[in-house]
């Protein structure tokens, strides 16, 4: 029989096992307990002829022995569907229950799979079905990244051209300013062009007629002398 020990810990506390050989797995499966941090993980232990297999999920411990022969795929499997089943039976008070609690709820699962992954010829196929699943899986997650990395340079080109827009806003905004500032220095320009020759033709004007007119005035306003009587008026008849 390839596995030939399992277990469901939490920590150092041991919440269900069963053993199919005699021996000393419990112990050296203690001393893993012992030296194990409660972090996800999925490492492998050589003792002798044998391997030592664990699976952490969760702060909760899943261990098995098996030959050293039988591979790591197997077995790994193993611990994978115990976990999932420990999970939905048990997940909610693995956390709190004591040394033992599950022996009797938990210990007949574990001899029963531990048959069925090391006896039934199905339980390698199922294995490599989900090895399959999984590589299908990964292939979908960097597929998925790689959508997601493109989505993150179309949203930045969606950004930039957004910030084009606002540019190009900005620069039609200031041109009209401009416009209008133009415009007003056009205006200042030839209202000052008027009123300096407005000026101009004032001083020339003034110096002709005065500062307020008065020669041009009196000029206009003096009355011609009479004419001199023409000589035909001198003959009188009678």
């Amino acid at each position: 029989m390839p596995i030939l020990y399992s277990l469901v810990a939490r920590g150092t506390c041991l919440l269900a096992e069963h053993s199919a050989t005699d021996g000393n797995a419990s112990e050296v499966a203690a001393n893993i307990l012992a030296k194990t941090a409660s972090v996800d993980s999925r490492v492998s232990y050589a003792q002798e002829r044998h391997l030592f297999h664990l699976l952490c999920e969760d702060g909760i411990i899943y261990l098995c022995m098996a030959d050293e022969g039988f591979g790591r795929r197997i077995p790994f499997a193993f611990l994978e569907d115990i976990q999932a089943k420990f999970t939905v039976k048990h997940g909610r008070i693995a956390t709190v229950a004591g040394e033992g609690d599950l022996q009797d709820v938990f210990g007949p699962t574990l001899a029963q799979q531990m048959d069925y992954f090391s006896n039934d010829e199905y339980a390698d196929k199922i294995t490599q079905v989900r090895g399959e699943i999984m590589d299908v899986k990964r292939g979908m997650v960097d597929n998925i990244d790689k959508i997601l990395d493109r989505g993150d340079k179309i949203e930045l080109l969606v950004d930039k051209a957004a910030s084009l827009q606002g540019d190009a806003f900005r620069f039609k905004k200031s041109t009209r300013h401009l416009k209008q500032a133009l415009w007003w220095n056009h205006f200042r320009l030839v209202a000052g062009i008027v009123l300096i020759s407005i000026v101009l033709l004032y001083v020339l004007v003034s110096l002709r007629c005065g500062w307020t007119f008065h020669k041009c005035h009196h000029h206009r306003s003096t009355p011609s002398p009479p004419s001199p009587p023409s000589n035909n008026s001198s003959n009188i008849y009678y």
